[in-house]
């Protein structure tokens, strides 16, 4: 039923709840798991000319350092997994990735967000992709 099942990360401890159900479905689907971690340029953007470059550096090493624990965690289970670091918009990004490598399902935990992020946002990521999504999304709560 499921080949591909796409996992976004945030590398925040919220994700693990997520990813537990993620790996179960793909190790019972025979599935590839796809880890995907989005630099979020609008955070890039909005920063001052002279630490761009050091926070753009900063946020692409905690995705790779994101994707490699969903990836570890797969290879314990015994799950074939692909690594993503991309950069954009959170939900539109996670949106097309899925587009992209033809995702069967995305599985997606509530994003791990400092206080000031959850009220200066416009909704929760995991929300977006839900009402815009044109596939299977199962969001886990923690």
């Amino acid at each position: 039923m499921y080949d591909t099942v796409l996992v976004p990360t945030d590398g925040s401890d919220a994700v693990d709840d997520s990813l537990e159900h993620a790996l179960s479905i793909a190790a019972d689907n025979d599935a590839t798991v796809h880890a995907l971690y989005v630099v979020d340029t609008r955070i890039v953007r909005a920063a001052d000319d002279d630490s761009r470059d050091n926070l753009e550096a900063t946020l692409e090493a905690e995705g790779e350092e994101a994707v490699t624990t969903v990836l570890e965690r797969a290879t314990e289970a015994g799950v074939e997994a692909i690594d993503a670091v991309r950069h954009g918009t959170p939900p539109r990004t996670i949106l097309e990735y899925a587009e992209e490598v033809g995702a069967d399902l995305i599985v997606i935990g509530p994003q791990g967000k400092t206080a000031r992020e959850k009220v200066t946002s416009l909704g929760s990521v995991s929300e977006r992709v839900v009402s815009d999504a044109d596939r299977p999304v199962l969001v886990v709560r923690t």
